[in-house]
């Protein structure tokens, strides 16, 4: 009777449902690996970089990295999630460093040059902000086998610093325990730009600028029109003009602070003819002559100026810097974007055009103790020393939210304007 009784009660209780599967990761060489739909459904919307052709055109160029892996966050036989990997095995130092540090080491790469190789895993995206592609946080069950396969990784392929890189703070925020408990320390990196839109026309963008903002504005655009021949033209199809962009863009990766990445002509050629993202040229011409270019990616309401090349021949007297720059939101304005976002360089130029700053952070480690102390007590204290440095007077905005109007602090100097990579 007793028995009777305690069956009942059993078959009484209501049904549990069956345990989900555990995550597990898988390691991919490609992004090919990733239907297309899933990588849609998962990436930033509206964040160009992250279009699935932009990762495909960096695996056929040669950009820096000796390879990529992605990692593939499965559950249920479902991909949930991604985070792409790229493998710096021959990383130089004195290739990442800003011009002052590149000088010091100057000796020491004549002296002994295998002292600078620093081979590194970065985590994220090469050439944009930095994401684990989840559409949204993911639980700590979730990440920490994530953080777990790329310490795998780093250990097959002997990468001993291992980089997330350019990662915002509301990401960081789900990411952090599990980081922390692998051995991370997190370090604030060069803050991104963003210009905000939503303006019926450029002349409303323009209207809207504070007041020598826009004097600076129209002056630029006035000296550009009269400069003889030069005219804008936005190009679709760039194919037939990579040669000389690339001439345009060494110009400006000579004068640049680092070389992390670069870009090539299979990594052009790629692009140009992939499905997506969309992409343009905006593109200055001096006559038949190229003299300067942005290159504009676009994707559901978000726009980026990816890089930049200039002829340093005119470049200051044309004002070709910013002529390509108004050109680019003139476009973005046109095409119905949100906003632009533009990177980590030439701020005081930025600031002027409206943008705000996004802030962004490291989170760094070393696969051995001792050099992993090392890296956490010297490198915060170097990497917020050139943080003020390039930010300068416009430190104080990366308190703002981004797209928070201010009050433009005023330009430098017209003959020290920075003319650097967008």
């Amino acid at each position: 009777m007793r028995r009777a009784r305690s069956t009942a009660r059993r078959l009484g209780e209501p049904s549990r449902p069956p345990a989900r599967a555990p995550y597990r990761v898988e390691e991919a060489a490609t992004v090919d690996a990733v239907p297309p739909e899933v990588w849609q459904a998962l990436t930033p919307t509206d964040d160009p970089l992250w279009s699935q052709g932009v990762f495909a055109a960096m695996e056929r160029g040669r950009l820096g990295p000796e390879g990529y892996r992605y990692l593939l966050l499965r559950r249920d036989g479902e991909v949930v999630a991604v985070l792409p990997l790229c493998l710096f095995p021959g990383l130089r130092l004195d290739d990442v460093v800003g011009p002052r540090e590149r000088r010091r080491l100057r000796p020491l790469r004549a002296l002994c040059p295998r002292l600078l190789r620093v081979p590194m895993l970065f985590c994220g995206h090469l050439l944009g902000r930095g994401h684990i592609a989840a559409g949204g946080a993911l639980p700590a069950e979730a990440v920490r086998p994530l953080v777990s396969a790329v310490g795998d990784v780093a250990t097959r392929a002997k990468l001993g610093t291992v980089v997330f890189k350019d990662f915002g703070d509301e990401e960081l925020d789900w990411l952090r325990p599990e980081l922390q408990r692998a051995g991370y320390f997190f370090t604030p990196s060069m803050p991104d730009t963003e210009l905000r839109l939503g303006y019926d026309s450029f002349e409303a963008y323009v209207r809207a600028l504070p007041a020598k903002p826009r004097r600076n504005a129209r002056s630029k655009l006035r000296k550009f029109e009269a400069w003889p021949g030069t005219r804008i033209e936005i190009i679709e199809d760039f194919a037939p003009l990579v040669p000389a962009v690339l001439a345009l863009y060494e110009q400006v990766m000579d004068r640049a602070d680092q070389t992390l990445d670069r870009l090539d002509a299979s990594f052009l050629a790629a692009l140009a003819v992939s499905a997506e993202p969309r992409r343009a040229l905006v593109a200055a011409f001096e006559g038949d002559r190229l003299v300067a270019f942005l290159l504009c990616l676009f994707r559901g309401t978000g726009a980026t100026g990816a890089r930049i090349g200039l002829d340093y021949r005119i470049a200051h007297q044309a004002r070709l810097y910013h002529a390509v720059h108004y050109a680019a939101i003139r476009l973005a304005i046109e095409s119905g974007c949100t906003h632009i976002r533009f990177a980590q360089t030439a701020y005081t130029p930025k600031v002027e055009l409206g943008c705000g700053l996004v802030a962004q952070s490291y989170a760094l480690t070393h696969r051995r103790p001792l050099p992993r102390a090392l890296l956490r007590t010297v490198l915060p204290r170097a990497l917020d020393t050139a943080l003020a440095e390039a930010l300068g007077p416009h430190a104080e905005l990366l308190a703002r939210p981004a797209g928070v109007p201010s009050p433009a602090p005023a330009p430098a100097p017209e003959k020290r304007t920075p003319y650097a990579p967008s």
